[in-house]
């Protein structure tokens, strides 16, 4: 059999890119970064970016931005980091993170996808046992994966589940001579739950493990100073392995891990996809390192945040949505339908009420269920706020009265 001939099937999703491509996946939003932007040739509200604090086109980061990329140009510094490519400002920023979320050291890494992804593999040998959420992002579970050893996952945020697999575990490690990592997040990106961080730490007093947490979606949003969802759960010093990107609150690229020394110099020294890539560039560098002090110094804008946060929700809530037990800025809303069906509302949402947000449907979640996903930020206005609302009671209405029926038949054929 010929190796790519499999690839004609294209996969669960690829299945939809006939009728869905550059309109339901890889849409093309236009205009600068912010809750109005531009589709399909038209403006509409945008819920779709994660810039949860409007950092993305604050005059003040488009400024630093600006000038460090004409002060240094994007190729600088040259080479991996070990060999050619370390600065002053890349360990300036390493400790001014570390400082911020109470660790004793820090690492910048080039993404956060591939950071998660080796990390995990550089933490761990054969002889060592993964629990992790079986909710987790698909960066923990393409990790995961890459593991010689056992791994086991427990039930999305079950403390019950997860003493269970902790001490299955705990009898392989006794045999194999090994270590644990239990792997949780902060914030879950689909629901938007925090992961019960207090009751995963309270397990060290009964097992052995050590506790990684993924706090993409909590950095620079949850916790009195903004530090994430460890420090709003009083748990960052119990964390072992604290990990954030900053692609969401800090609205640029790239990623750090935070730890004990020991810990960071091991990932430093042994992360191969770090060690054999080009260093993270000056004007990124120079980026983050504004955006880390904005957070630090304008508690204000995580304030903007959390009043369009708390609109938002219990607006949602009051018009009778069923958006979950997100308790974070993540808001998931909960609708039944089928695919196709899904797929003319959000086609009605762009449309006709210029409303843009994310379509989450089978197979990512059971059949029949359809999440819309919003995520609101700093940049979004009241306004925004009632009139996304005031459309979704309408298209909700017309999903239940089965009127999208003909249009999903539409895109159902445009499949055959």
């Amino acid at each position: 059999m010929d190796l790519f001939e499999k690839f004609r099937d294209r996969g669960p999703l690829g299945r939809f890119a006939d009728v869905a491509e550059g309109y339901f996946v890889f849409p093309k939003l236009e205009g600068e970064l912010g809750n109005r932007m531009t589709f399909n040739g038209k403006e509409v509200i945008c819920w779709s970016i994660n810039n949860y604090l409007g950092l993305a086109n604050h005059p003040e980061v488009r400024k630093v931005d600006a000038e460090a990329a004409k002060e240094w140009g994007m190729a600088y510094p040259m080479g991996a980091r070990m060999m050619s490519g370390a600065t002053k400002y890349h360990d300036q920023l390493e400790k001014e993170l570390a400082d911020f979320v109470g660790k004793e050291q820090a690492l910048l890494v080039n993404f956060g996808y591939q950071g998660v992804l080796s990390a995990i593999d550089c933490l761990v040998n054969r002889h060592d046992v993964i629990v992790y959420d079986a909710e987790s992002h698909a960066c923990i579970v393409d990790g995961v994966r890459l593991h010689a050893g056992q791994r086991f996952a427990f039930e999305h945020n079950n403390i019950a589940s997860l003493d269970k697999n902790l001490a299955r575990a705990t009898k392989l490690v006794e045999k194999t001579g090994g270590g644990i990592l239990v792997i949780s997040e902060g914030v879950f990106g689909m629901r938007g739950d925090q992961g019960k961080l207090r009751e995963i730490v309270a397990l060290k007093e009964k097992y052995d493990f050590r506790l990684f947490v993924d706090d993409a979606h909590g950095f620079g949003m949850l916790g009195p100073t903004g530090a994430g969802a460890c420090e709003e759960q009083g748990v960052m010093q119990d964390v072992d392995v604290y990990f954030s990107t900053f692609a969401k609150s800090m609205a640029s690229i790239g990623a750090f891990f935070a730890g004990d020394k020991f810990v960071m110099n091991h990932l430093k020294y042994n992360m191969r996809s770090q060690m054999f890539a080009k260093s993270v560039p000056m004007p990124i560098v120079i980026g983050a390192l504004k955006r880390l002090e904005m957070i630090r110094t304008m508690p204000e804008l995580r304030e903007k945040l959390w009043r369009n946060v708390n609109a938002l929700q219990s607006g949602l809530k009051k018009a009778g949505f069923d958006i979950g037990e997100t308790n974070s800025c993540v808001t998931p809303v909960y609708m039944k339908g089928e695919v196709f069906e899904a797929m003319a509302m959000v086609q009605d949402l762009r449309e006709n009420y210029g409303v843009f947000c994310s379509i989450v449907i089978y197979p990512v979640v059971p059949k029949g269920m359809i999440i819309l996903r919003l995520i609101p930020t700093a940049s979004h206005t009241q306004e925004d706020i009632d009139i996304t609302i005031n459309a979704f009671s309408e298209v909700h209405a017309k999903l239940v009265n089965r009127s999208y029926r003909k249009v999903a038949e539409k895109f159902s054929e445009g499949m055959l």
